[in-house]
């Protein structure tokens, strides 16, 4: 398993990207960096060329991209304008595969939340179409779409893993997948078993210390199991630290030397 950070949680600097982490993370024990693909598009191109160039010098490989959709961009209920969402894909996957990632994660709980009143069927549907829409452009580049579940804490429609599994199943397209978040599986109290019946659908992993969503400082039975489930399902993939911290050099070290024990 690789073992790579999102740099959303920890960003500190206006633009968001949390590019300011890039440099640190092979020092660290990182294998890649996964980098909110929103706030990548908010760039101008300058901007977007002196990250890209800050990648290429940091040893590291943006991988994976999370936060896929604005909050400006509707994908459920009555404002949906797919006009604008096709622009919006166009330039998004376009920096997506100039910087060579795999995997970009659907979470988007502003984009994707269902606005009050608004039939949940409805908006079930509008998302199958979507993911179907987005298939063919995400594989003639080499990447990935993964499902991510929120807790209801954060988002009103997939919620689970089961209901992401679902919705990929009803989607039924190669390149659309599924993504199980540590953090999110226990806020929700969901068997972690989902894995086996998953299988093969889980093409990413998010992962942090449910206790206030840090980087995990210690091995803890919860942690244990996840990772054997994973291992009986032959997951060869990549776990991405999705979480905040106050001392990013010493909690990377520690979560970096804990993961690869656990992947073992």
């Amino acid at each position: 398993m690789r073992i790579g950070y999102c740099t959303n949680l920890i960003a500190t600097q206006i633009d968001g990207t949390g590019s300011e982490w890039i440099e640190k993370g092979q020092e660290n024990g990182f294998d890649y960096v996964e980098l909110p693909l929103a706030q990548m598009v908010d760039l101008n191109d300058k901007e977007f060329l002196s990250l890209k160039g800050k990648i290429g010098s940091s040893g590291l490989k943006c991988e994976a991209c999370n936060n896929f959709f604005p909050a400006n961009i509707r994908l459920t209920g009555n404002d949906v304008d797919y006009g604008k969402t096709e622009a919006y894909l166009d330039k998004a996957l376009g920096r997506a595969a100039q910087l060579g990632v795999k995997v970009i994660v659907l979470g988007s709980p502003k984009s994707k939340n269902v606005p009050e009143g608004y039939p949940m069927d409805k908006a079930w549907s509008q998302l199958v179409e979507l993911l179907r829409n987005i298939d063919p452009l995400v594989r003639t580049r080499g990447i990935t779409v993964v499902i991510e579940p929120l807790n209801k804490g954060e988002s009103n429609i997939i919620n689970t893993a089961a209901e992401g599994l679902q919705l990929a199943k009803a989607v039924d397209r190669e390149n659309i997948k599924l993504l199980i978040d540590y953090y999110h599986l226990v806020m929700e109290k969901e068997d972690p078993e989902i894995i086996l019946d998953a299988g093969s659908y889980i093409k990413h992993i998010h992962f942090a210390n449910p206790a206030g969503r840090v980087y995990p400082a210690e091995k803890v039975d919860g942690y244990i199991r996840f990772m054997d489930l994973l291992k009986r399902i032959g997951y060869e993939g990549r776990i991405s630290v999705e979480a905040y911290t106050k001392d990013f050099c010493h909690d990377a070290k520690r979560s970096v030397e804990i993961l690869r024990q656990l992947a073992k």
